[in-house]
């Protein structure tokens, strides 16, 4: 974190953006991804996200690195949250409801845990927080589990989602700890750029634009997701890695799930029965003993 401590006002509206906003994104994919295939969906949202900011961090004088050490930073952490952390997620949305894709996605925290034990500079973790991990990853196993209606397009779903928050646990760490002189909101429009490039390149090779559907769900999406989506709550979150501590952090794991079952349930009718609800609550139950126990290492 900097020395200098950024103003109370707007870490709390940092938060906000990124509780509100990323909770309601999963409801945004899953109704856009029907009519806008998932590689184009994501690819256009992140590219126009990406020259908006780029734009705006132009504008305050931020400028692009020179040093492929720093592009090499950019690429990485544009694969890990963009193309598999989003991209992944967005496939999957074409078979899994929204408030299971964001139940999933909770057990970034316990990743994010996990990640941190190891290395030269990992830290173990306590008994609380081996007990919070141990409890998620088995409330993980129980949501992708599968059924006798389980198809197999639904299966491998569920297993893109997991990995998906595996690599932005990976990335998020990884960003933390790399040693970059780009500001945040030039270090996310160059990201976005990047992952947007290749998210594209995947839905024009994949022959998605032949599927494109120009329909109000669609479009809607796609414009919410662009907006709010990632101008607002993902340039917020870039700059919260940098501004706050991973405790913290973690909080959005057991926020976003929250908002985006009540949403799934509200506009969608999405309903979580039976080994789903139990999965559910065990995972939100792991996250939040992570979250309490992990403070104090």
């Amino acid at each position: 974190m900097p020395n200098d401590r950024p103003p109370l006002i707007g870490v709390l509206a940092a938060f906000a953006a990124v509780y509100l906003v990323w909770g309601s994104t999963y409801l945004a994919i899953r109704i856009a991804v029907h009519d806008v295939p998932p590689g184009l969906l994501a690819g256009i949202r992140f590219i126009i996200a990406g020259i908006v900011l780029g734009l705006a961090a132009g504008w305050r004088g931020q400028s692009v690195p020179r040093e492929w050490r720093e592009w090499r930073v950019i690429l990485i952490m544009a694969v890990t949250l963009i193309v598999i952390g989003n991209g992944f997620v967005t496939w999957a949305e074409q078979w899994v409801p929204s408030n299971q894709a964001a139940l999933l996605i909770a057990t970034s925290a316990l990743w994010t845990a996990w990640f941190g034990t190891m290395g030269d500079k990992g830290t173990p973790l306590n008994r609380g927080a081996k007990l919070g991990l141990t409890t998620g990853f088995f409330g993980a196993a129980l949501l992708v589990w599968p059924t006798e209606t389980t198809a197999p397009a639904e299966a491998w779903a569920l297993a893109a989602i997991l990995f998906s928050a595996v690599s932005w646990s990976g990335g998020m760490i990884y960003g933390r700890a790399a040693e970059i002189s780009v500001r945040p909101l030039m270090l996310a429009a160059l990201q976005m750029l990047v992952g947007g490039f290749i998210l594209t390149l995947w839905g024009v090779l994949d022959g998605q634009t032949a599927r494109v559907k120009w329909t109000v769900a669609g479009v809607g999406g796609l414009a919410y997701l662009t907006v709010f989506g990632s101008c607002i709550a993902y340039g917020s979150y870039i700059w919260l890695i940098r501004q706050t501590t991973p405790a913290r952090l973690a909080t959005i794991a057991y926020v976003n799930p929250a908002i985006a079952t009540v949403l799934g349930w509200w506009l969608l009718e999405e309903a979580l029965r039976g080994i789903q609800l139990a999965g559910m609550a065990i995972i939100i139950a792991g996250v939040a003993l992570v979250a309490v126990y992990g403070r104090g290492r």
